[in-house]
């Protein structure tokens, strides 16, 4: 199994709520798959974990940042990818806070576009009580731990 070295980024703004992105796939191998994830990619060959935090952010957000310091968390386990490819992720994730809520899609790819339904921004009480699919699945213990 292919190890996918990848970036997460808990984007919270200042009234402590957690930036989410909904994915709502209709097609290929994920197809009926819907959930709730943070920013975040998979790592460009030379690129460090944190650049590609800042890198992501950016494509993702609009925001760009030139440090997003420390991980507060690293991760491995199993996942399949769109395509369908079995991969070992190994994600680092990193804790950014934001003065503003404002966004901007203009570097999105084609496949962003196709399959990020919606952007929300979540309360931690509002993560514990949806029943809807959150990725990663202990958000909330992190954004309890990171953001007091």
């Amino acid at each position: 199994m292919r190890r996918r070295p990848s970036s997460r980024v808990l984007l919270v703004d200042p009234a402590g709520r957690v930036l989410l992105f909904h994915f709502v796939f209709r097609t290929g191998a994920l197809a009926g798959e819907r959930f709730w994830a943070t920013p975040g990619g998979e790592l460009r060959d030379g690129e460090s974990f944190e650049q590609a935090a800042i890198r992501e952010l950016w494509e993702e957000t609009g925001i760009r940042l030139e440090r997003v310091g420390a991980p507060i968390a690293e991760r491995q386990f199993p996942m399949t990818l769109s395509s369908g490819e079995q991969v070992l992720a190994d994600e680092h994730v990193y804790l950014v806070r934001v003065g503003s809520t404002e966004l901007s899609r203009t570097a999105w790819t084609e496949e962003e576009h196709d399959v990020i339904a919606e952007l929300r921004w979540w309360t931690i009480g509002e993560l514990e009580a949806t029943g809807d699919t959150v990725y990663p699945q202990d958000l909330h213990a992190l954004l309890r731990a990171h953001t007091r």
